[in-house]
């Protein structure tokens, strides 16, 4: 069990953290883009979803199962929890960025404003000021993104750790020889009667409500 590979990763927050902070790549001056108009073309209906089917039973005498990482995390209560602590974290930094960089977009504009009017010395001091705090807008941003990328692998190795006891349970339970990872395993087909997430994410959230979940 020790032996199985997992990518474990945070579903819910993914997407937030590639397209949102960006806080490496955005210049420290930027104007915010125009807001959409506000009638705009409707999109295409969806044809209605197929009813959810019931699960099949685990096959008989099956001794491989398989798990899929990324639905634990995302319906697990300490998957959640994982996401919640990220989201937080971006958003508390995604408000200080944004705080530093409308100082250096004032002060910027200060020195456009004043320039006709402005003396050599004191446009020359403002210019070293735009010059220093742009150089800590990017170290506030490169920081970020070190300190988010830290705390996400912390959480990601957390995660596993409370995890892999529940699934080495249920396979001696079921007296499997192995348990695979969907995302990982290069699958293109399996009975659906051999997922274990299901079962996983409900003896885990049950292990969380006790305490019995292991690092």
């Amino acid at each position: 069990m020790r032996a199985l590979k997992m990518c474990f990763v945070i579903v819910a927050i993914s997407v937030a953290l590639s397209a949102g902070p960006a806080w490496a790549q955005a210049p420290a001056a930027q104007t915010p883009p125009a807001q959409a108009p506000a009638a705009q073309t409707p999109p295409a209906t969806q044809p209605p979803a197929d009813k959810a089917q019931p699960p099949r039973p685990f096959p008989e005498g099956a001794k491989v199962a398989y798990v899929n990482v990324n639905a634990i995390a995302a319906g697990s209560v300490e998957g959640k929890a994982a996401t919640g602590k990220i989201q937080e974290y971006v958003k508390k930094k995604n408000a200080e960025i944004q705080e530093k960089q409308k100082a250096l977009q004032t002060l910027q504009g200060k020195l456009q404003a004043g320039l006709s009017v402005m003396s050599d010395q004191a446009r020359a001091q403002m210019e070293k000021d735009i010059t220093k705090q742009s150089r800590e807008l990017q170290s506030a941003q490169e920081d970020a993104q070190a300190e988010q990328q830290q705390l996400t692998q912390d959480l990601q190795n957390e995660f596993q750790q409370k995890l892999y006891p529940i699934i080495d349970q249920i396979a001696k339970e079921r007296g499997l020889h192995m348990v695979l990872s969907v995302a990982d395993s290069g699958a293109i087909w399996a009975d659906t009667g051999l997922d274990l997430s299901a079962e996983v994410i409900k003896r885990f959230d049950a292990a969380t409500k006790t305490g019995a979940t292991k690092k």
